[in-house]
């Protein structure tokens, strides 16, 4: 192996006296791809913080190119040339691909239309990739934003690229071009740094691997000497089964237990996001959704939910109308449905509260006085940390304080617990590691088995093609199809999740 490019010499970094990291010793070699795996609170997050200088070390040395650095901000980091894209873009939605590249880091007082425009076709040509210059955010797809990001961090100079879990959102398609821009940053002598939670994507993009876990570094091995089940028993000290069971368990001859049947929901502009949408959710099956970020899901289910109500169209739930009644509402009337949103923290879980008291948030009602049972709260919360394996001195600890996946699990076990016959569950799994994840879809297959109805609205395919019955496609707020999810290729997906009709077997 050649001389290391990046060098973390026993990185320590703690909070509230719990170690994020701790003598975390990795090295990183100049035009190579590096993916860090670990469970959540494994500690991903926080090295990479430190590396692009969000967060500094209690102790320890980073060495770039044999030099010792000591960040005090992402600024130091950036002049060191290490750029970061975070899953979340940093992007202003009502300027240009040009604007945002160079904002902030205006190298000329009279910087041109004409020469940014310049600048950024010289990193397209450098890089493979296809930014238009002139292309306003709020016109791009996830793609073309993640390629804007990228764009920002070289056009500052950055020889270094992390990237947090870059493919989230991206269609089977847009995964292959961005690995091949990736492939091409490889060969220009860039060292990149990948935080994924997909397997399959670290066996094919990746050199090596660095595996962390409870904050410690359990080893780096080369990707084309080990295997998903050696990387995963190493994640999670032990063997995790990596196969997606599928139970047959629904009766289509009998009556759906929830009909959605021509929802259009239109918002202030008069744009129709959701539009003429229909379909059956059966007791005993997942129905998975597919769809590209922004395509409707959220409206979707928040309609379902009460929350967000329709323009037009009407939902029943085992032939009973629901359409525009509150949650609240939907409870009175014995309906006992659960909703894992896509935002874990505004919408899912209250930030500040402890973990006792956001398990408890949906229930406090069942109390026959005005006091909350405190005792069977802090019970309640102890065993859905122990049956979700959620890391946390306690469950008196604030949700904010925890990892994103631990803060899903959290939500996801509480909606669980309260035994319902329609689960919503949206995108349940991001941001979980895989022995985690895996331990969703097994729980899923649980609450199937028990006749629950589960819409599963996911990202990944290869996980959607698995668990899902039938798997409804849609686009730009219309469904696209509901196919038999064997019949169909995730080519075949990413096509129709971009409002191609492809022939294939309707399951519908």
């Amino acid at each position: 192996m050649s001389q290391p490019y990046i060098t973390l010499n026993n990185i320590t970094k703690s909070f509230d006296s719990v170690y994020a990291n701790k003598d975390i010793s990795i090295d990183v070699c100049k035009g190579e791809i590096l993916a860090l795996l670990g469970e959540n609170g494994s500690g991903k997050s926080t090295l990479v913080n430190m590396l692009s200088g969000i967060y500094k070390p209690d102790s320890g040395t980073i060495t770039i190119d044999g030099k010792e650095m000591s960040f005090s901000s992402p600024a130091d980091a950036i002049k060191a040339g290490i750029g970061m894209v975070h899953q979340h873009f940093k992007l202003v939605d009502v300027m240009t691909a040009s604007e945002n590249i160079v904002l902030g880091h205006i190298k000329h007082l009279t910087t041109s239309k004409k020469r940014m425009a310049h600048h950024v076709e010289k990193l397209n040509k450098k890089y493979g990739l296809n930014v238009e210059p002139d292309k306003k955010i709020y016109n791009m797809s996830v793609s073309e934003k993640q390629a804007v990001e990228i764009m920002k961090v070289f056009y500052r100079g950055a020889n270094v690229l992390i990237l947090d879990e870059p493919t989230a959102v991206l269609t089977p398609q847009e995964i292959t071009a961005l690995f091949d821009i990736l492939r091409k940053m490889k060969q220009q002598g860039c060292t990149i740094i990948i935080i994924t939670h997909k397997m399959a994507e670290v066996m094919e993009i990746s050199d090596r691997v660095t595996v962390l876990r409870k904050g410690e570094c359990i080893g780096t091995v080369k990707t084309s000497e080990t295997t998903p089940q050696q990387l995963t028993e190493m994640m999670v000290g032990k063997a995790v089964e990596l196969e997606i069971e599928r139970p047959k368990c629904c009766d289509y001859t009998s009556k759906p237990l929830l009909t959605v049947n021509s929802i259009t929901k239109t918002n202030t502009d008069g744009v129709n996001v959701l539009n003429n949408v229909s379909f059956n959710l059966y007791g005993g099956e997942i129905l998975g959704v597919a769809g590209i970020a922004g395509s409707g899901q959220k409206e979707l289910c928040e309609i379902i939910a009460g929350l967000v109500k329709a323009t037009t169209g009407s939902i029943t739930f085992d032939g009973e109308v629901i359409t525009g009644l509150s949650p609240r509402a939907i409870i009175k009337k014995g309906i006992s449905m659960s909703f894992v949103p896509e935002d874990r923290l505004g919408m899912g879980l209250v930030s500040g509260m402890s973990i006792t008291n956001n398990v408890i948030l949906k229930s406090y009602n069942r109390n026959p006085g005005p006091f909350i049972d405190s005792k069977f709260a802090k019970k309640l919360a102890e065993q859905i940390v122990n049956d979700f394996n959620i890391y946390t001195p306690s469950v008196n600890y604030t949700v904010k304080k925890l990892s994103g996946g631990n803060i899903q699990k959290v939500l996801l076990g509480r909606e669980i617990w309260l035994s319902p016959k329609v689960l919503i569950t949206a995108y349940p799994v991001r941001g979980l590691d895989i022995g985690a994840s895996y331990n969703i879809y097994h729980l899923l297959n649980e609450q199937k088995k028990k006749g629950v109805a589960v819409l599963f609205i996911g990202e990944d395919l290869d996980v959607l093609k698995s668990i899902s019955d039938r798997l409804m496609v849609i686009h730009d707020g219309e469904i696209v199809d509901i196919v038999d999810p064997d019949s169909v290729t995730k080519e075949d997906i990413g096509l129709m999740m971009v409002g191609e009709h492809i022939r294939k077997e309707s399951a519908q």
